[in-house]
């Protein structure tokens, strides 16, 4: 499973921000069932960043968000992202789903 939080973040607070995702993605490396987790910035649009990680399942990615140590880290970097979704599986990991039944 993989995850991917996009966010637009204006270049002069990019360090800053930067720094505050390092830690949450530091947090999600920790966790049992990360395989990695990391910051990275779209090479077309500079103000394009995103956190990556990738997880053994959705269980596991659930699981990193669980307490307050969780919450007060993860929070504040979170809720600047672009709200769209962020989880992804291969589509034989995860069946034929119908969102929001249709």
């Amino acid at each position: 499973m993989l995850a991917f939080s996009r966010f637009r973040v204006p270049v002069p607070e990019q360090e800053a921000f930067v720094a505050q995702a390092e830690q949450a993605a530091a947090w999600f490396a920790a966790c049992r069932g990360c395989r990695f987790a990391e910051v990275v910035v779209n090479l077309d649009e500079p103000e394009l960043l995103a956190l990556a990680s990738g997880w053994d399942d959705v269980g596991s990615y659930r699981r990193a968000f669980h307490g307050y140590e969780a919450k007060m880290l993860l929070m504040p970097v979170l809720n600047r992202a672009l709200d769209e979704p962020s989880a992804w599986a291969r589509p034989d990991e995860v069946g034929f789903t119908v969102p929001g039944g249709r």
